[in-house]
């Protein structure tokens, strides 16, 4: 029988009156060594549970990762009157019974891929009521796009005491949509919204992330037609009705390089596994350019250290673009590592303009890096130029960031807020431990 899961708790537990958080505890200075599996990608997860609104029955998705954003997204499907089950990786979820097309306030303000669910109710039901997501910390992510893609739909948008209150008389019209700018979850919620649209939908100028490839993937083993998979330009004719599907999650391209930058950076030698090197072309490219070996598998990613150049690394600048260009969720853990390296770089921000916050975090651990507006100049101090620190996470990447310099820096290093860290890395504490690192937990 399938169940809603347990709730998710915030990362706050209370002991006699007393509110407490978990930290992680870093004895750096060890290089990192071995081989570790990457988990489903958690930015294709949500979409592909967004999009089991869309048709009645049994879906089944694999490879999801159990980490609390997907955890709270499922909380909010439940309260839309979704079941689901899960069966380690695999995720059986029932939309049968779908009774409800509100999403309040206290599930989306924890989580802005809540409002992935307003493009399928309003494919299926006609009508969805979804929270405004409110702020977020690395900056501004409004869904003025979402809102006018549904309006040349043909969908009535009203936004009234902080919700987006959406209804159409019957189906959805095709049009043509230009995005000013390539916007992910923008394209993946009007795909969504089209799919059973009258006519023919066209999205110009949208996202290109691996991660939009899978949910075609999944909106066409529904039934739906799609064209331009892999492009910018997505043109979709609507069909009447879609069924329940089978897919599986791609896997965590973030993930991956997040912990090929951790091997690079303790100066350690490491593959990670069941991953898409064909989803990291910018990272791998700047990697080698740093100076470090990269071997690509059909499904693995391999780096290592020149035995002839004594751990220096070259300084190398980077820009954060749309796919397949460099990923602003990359962005941090590169700093981290070029902190390392034996010259100056340059780091231009041009997706979130409040993505620095993790600088101040990475100059307690002795960073020289100074922020000129949406750029940020490093000074590398070689590989030995980081010392351990009590520092704070400040969201989900710039955690990981700071993970990645307390491994190489010498002593200890204490990160308290790791809540960020669990919305978006499955068994991070132990895939780290297989690797050689001293890591864990503790209470603040």
């Amino acid at each position: 029988m399938l169940e809603g899961i347990a709730s998710c708790t915030s990362g706050w537990q209370g002991t006699h009156g007393e509110q407490k958080m978990d930290k992680l505890i870093i004895e750096g200075g060890r290089s990192l060594h071995g081989t570790v599996r990457i988990s489903g990608a958690k930015n294709a997860a949500l979409p592909l549970i967004a999009a089991t609104l869309l048709a009645p029955g049994r879906h089944r998705l694999g490879n999801v990762p159990d980490l609390r954003d997907t955890r709270t997204f499922l909380r909010l499907m439940e309260n839309l009157g979704v079941r689901h089950e899960r069966q380690g990786d695999v995720l059986h979820i029932d939309s049968t019974d779908l009774r409800n097309t509100e999403a309040p306030y206290d599930l989306v303000k924890t989580m802005r891929a809540s409002v992935l669910v307003l493009g399928p109710l309003l494919a299926r039901m006609g009508r969805a009521k979804v929270s405004l997501p409110g702020g977020c910390a690395i900056g501004a992510r409004p869904i003025n796009f979402h809102i006018t893609g549904l309006e040349r739909l043909g969908v009535t948008c009203r936004l009234e005491h902080g919700y987006v209150d959406a209804e159409i008389d019957g189906r959805m019209r095709g049009c043509t949509i230009y995005f000013d700018i390539p916007t992910v979850t923008g394209t993946e919620n009007l795909l969504m919204a089209a799919v059973m649209a009258e006519g023919t939908t066209v999205l110009k100028n949208a996202a290109r992330e691996p991660e939009i490839a899978n949910l075609i993937d999944m909106l066409t083993g529904m039934g739906a037609r799609i064209e331009g998979r892999n492009t910018d330009r997505l043109t979709i004719h609507g069909v009447d009705r879609l069924e329940a599907a089978d897919c599986d999650i791609i896997p965590d391209r973030i993930e991956a390089g997040t912990y090929l930058i951790a091997i690079a950076a303790t100066g350690g030698e490491g593959t990670v596994t069941h991953c898409n090197p064909a989803h990291l072309p910018s990272l791998l490219e700047k990697l080698r350019a740093s100076g470090l070996i990269v071997e690509e598998g059909e499904s693995s990613i391999s780096v290592r250290w020149p035995k002839d150049n004594g751990h220096a690394l070259k300084s190398v600048d980077i820009k954060t673009m749309p796919f397949p260009g460099y990923p602003t969720d990359l962005q941090a853990q590169f700093m981290a590592l070029m902190t390392l390296s034996s010259d100056v770089c340059v780091i231009t921000e041009t997706i979130f303009e409040n993505r620095f916050m993790h600088v101040a975090e990475l100059q307690r651990l002795g960073a020289d890096i100074r922020i000129d507006g949406h750029s940020c100049v490093v000074n590398g101090r070689g590989m030995s130029g980081l010392s351990g620190a009590q520092v704070m996470a400040t969201d989900l990447r710039a955690s990981s960031s700071l993970v990645i310099a307390g491994l190489a820096a010498s002593g200890r290093t204490e990160i308290s807020r790791i809540y960020h860290l669990e919305r978006g890395y499955e068994n991070l504490v132990d895939k780290l431990t297989a690797l050689g690192a001293r890591v864990w937990k503790d209470r603040e």
